[in-house]
């Protein structure tokens, strides 16, 4: 969860684009089951919106909207009093959604969604009991952001890469199917040039039939290769002999992606995605260059050896399930070995850009890809571990440090009887929602990811079967999560989350504990765990309307890990040890409770 509160300004959001059109507002209505507002006007409207202290109010504008009627108030029971709706002035229509006295709404968790540019829904987090945040009311309050969710309009074919052609003028990249959506960019040092072809994929056989360049247009080499990506993008790098030439893309009238040398010239809008300028140039002597890759120890680490320090990146890519290791102003320069079928992985490295190295590595049936160290300053090593015994392994396996001894480990959770029994576990926020952020700018999305990842772990090692909402730092919004534990019968459904209040309230810290119907004593036994394992401090076991609470069918909870914002859970957490130590009294709370089934 998250309460982030800013200084308090009157700016908002635009993100629709082109101009209001004069409308008026159809109809809204209020659902006090769902939290939700449904807003139609007969025009296209920019709604901005944003959150005032003091009392506590959401405020919804509709510019170029009128009411064409007088004023309505909607009284309701509950956290949420009432929805008030009426001109502001000649050309705006206000909606206002008044909090009860006593009561607070997470900023972060108020979801604007843009059916259409006329049909906008607007989903509320259920108001929760809260100190009052600012004690002076102010006229300003916190922007929110307003994005449209509207599905895009498409192609009305997909897009397929041919092949690469030499011209007099360059190179054609030659498509079919639906108009190229391009993103082109030139590296600082000019030496190479990278298009992505959005929503592409290439032609059978292309990939391995690498087009060649003779030298042309100064061109030494020309690589054309699918990443694994979804949507799929099609990637052209051009690697030439010298850095003198700057080079421009433009959708070319006979059907494919014109890449021509020259001046570079700012090209019309092909898509959202424009041609870009290639940024000032810089020498490759300032990129780290990457010299080898191979395995090491017996197959046990998969060694990355550069020749100065490196920073760099690492997660999972769900729809390959390959792990990538991205290194960032980093040229690759070494060769790439062979390796046979019976290494532990299969992996390949690419320049995926101008100034950043990929390795995408795919481990074989049985092997579980561990943590990222760095052994030296040059050296960066992949953790390789045999898990033969494995019955189903993680879509990503855990990057995570080992249990300490003094903390609850595997010998530490009991056994479980039911082997059948499937645990849904989710990590909250993700990809651009970071959840709460707090001391030391610490992040929500990644302490809980941790955490899920060694439940996760040790439930597997107890032969529970555990399917997770999210794998990486993707977003994911609330309704895909409550239906994947639906989808697989999960016999419990756990979310995990870190906790936070306003930033001058660091003496707040302790563990909350959320369910809403059946996951009562669910709740009780993980909350008893978690303080029996961690000492934390107890803030009780609690009643919620949270989304993922009220739309799950089997026994759920809601776990609050601790708060960010608090001086001594933000150390906590930020700790791997503690982490794990947590993760360890989640894992032996949930099989205490299967076990008592």
């Amino acid at each position: 969860m998250k309460f982030h509160w800013l200084l308090p300004s009157f700016l908002s959001v635009f993100l629709l684009a082109g101009a209001a059109e004069a409308a008026r507002l159809q109809s809204w209505r209020f659902d006090a089951s769902e939290n939700r507002l449904y807003i139609t006007t007969d025009g296209g409207v920019q709604p901005k919106a944003q959150l005032i202290f003091n009392p506590m109010r959401l405020v919804i504008d509709l510019p170029g909207t009128s009411l064409g009627r007088p004023s309505v108030s909607k009284p309701l029971s509950g956290a949420i009093e009432s929805v008030r709706v009426g001109q502001f002035d000649n050309n705006t229509t206000r909606i206002v959604v008044e909090i009860r006295e006593g009561f607070t709404i997470d900023p972060q968790q108020v979801k604007f969604r843009g059916i259409s540019p006329s049909e906008w829904t607007v989903d509320l987090p259920t108001p929760v009991p809260g100190e009052t945040q600012n004690p002076i009311s102010e006229p300003g309050g916190e922007r929110l952001s307003v994005e449209s969710s509207a599905p895009q309009a498409e192609s009305a074919q997909a897009t397929v890469v041919q092949n690469v052609q030499a011209t007099a003028d360059g190179f054609l990249v030659r498509t079919a199917g639906g108009r190229p959506q391009i993103n082109f960019q030139q590296s600082r040092a000019g030496d190479i040039a990278t298009l992505d072809i959005e929503g592409a994929s290439l032609a059978p056989g292309l990939n391995s039939q690498q087009p060649q360049t003779n030298g042309q247009h100064g061109v030494d080499k020309i690589e054309v290769r699918q990443l694994p990506t979804d949507p799929p993008v099609t990637r052209v790098t051009l690697r030439m002999k010298n850095s003198n030439t700057q080079w421009r893309a433009s959708v070319s009238n006979l059907g494919g992606v014109a890449l021509s040398p020259g001046s570079v010239v700012r090209q019309p809008s092909v898509s959202r995605r424009l041609t870009v300028d290639p940024p000032a140039r810089q020498a490759q002597g300032n990129l780290a260059r990457v010299q080898s890759i191979d395995l090491a120890s017996n197959g046990t680490q998969l060694v990355v050896r550069t020749d100065r320090q490196v920073s760099y990146t690492s997660g999972w890519d769900q729809g390959s399930r390959a792990y990538w290791i991205r290194i960032a102003s980093g040229v690759l320069t070494g060769e790439i070995p062979q390796l046979d079928a019976n290494s532990p992985v299969s992996f390949t490295a690419s320049q995926e850009d101008a100034e950043t190295v990929v390795i995408w590595v795919q481990p074989r049936s049985g092997v579980e890809v561990g943590r990222v160290t760095r052994p030296s300053p040059q050296l960066l090593s992949l953790q390789l571990r045999s898990n033969a015994s494995a019955q189903q392994p993680l879509t990503r396996p855990p990057n995570l440090s080992p249990l300490p001894r003094r903390t609850f480990g595997n010998d530490d959770v009991p056994q479980v009887s039911n082997r059948r029994a499937v645990v849904a576990i989710d990590p909250g926020h993700g990809g651009r929602d970071p959840g709460a952020v707090g001391i030391q700018g610490i992040q929500e999305k990644e302490i809980v990811l941790d955490i899920s990842f060694q439940v996760a772990r040790l439930l597997e090692q107890q032969g529970v079967q555990v399917v997770m909402t999210r794998t990486d730092d993707s977003e994911i919004d609330l309704e895909p999560r409550v239906s994947l534990a639906e989808r697989v019968n999960a016999t419990l459904f756990v979310s995990i989350h870190a906790n936070a209040i306003n930033m001058s309230r660091p003496d707040i810290s302790g563990i909350e504990t959320y369910y809403f119907n059946n996951g009562q004593d669910l709740a009780r036994v993980i909350h008893a765990s978690i303080l029996e394992g961690t000492g934390a401090n107890d803030r009780r076991v609690r009643q919620a309307r949270f989304y993922v609470l009220r739309k799950t069918s089997m026994p759920s909870v809601l776990l609050e890990v601790g708060f960010v914002t608090g001086a001594e859970d933000a150390a906590r957490l930020s700790d791997p040890a503690y982490r794990s130590q947590m993760a360890a009294s989640i894992a032996r709370g949930i099989v205490f409770y299967l076990q008592q089934r």
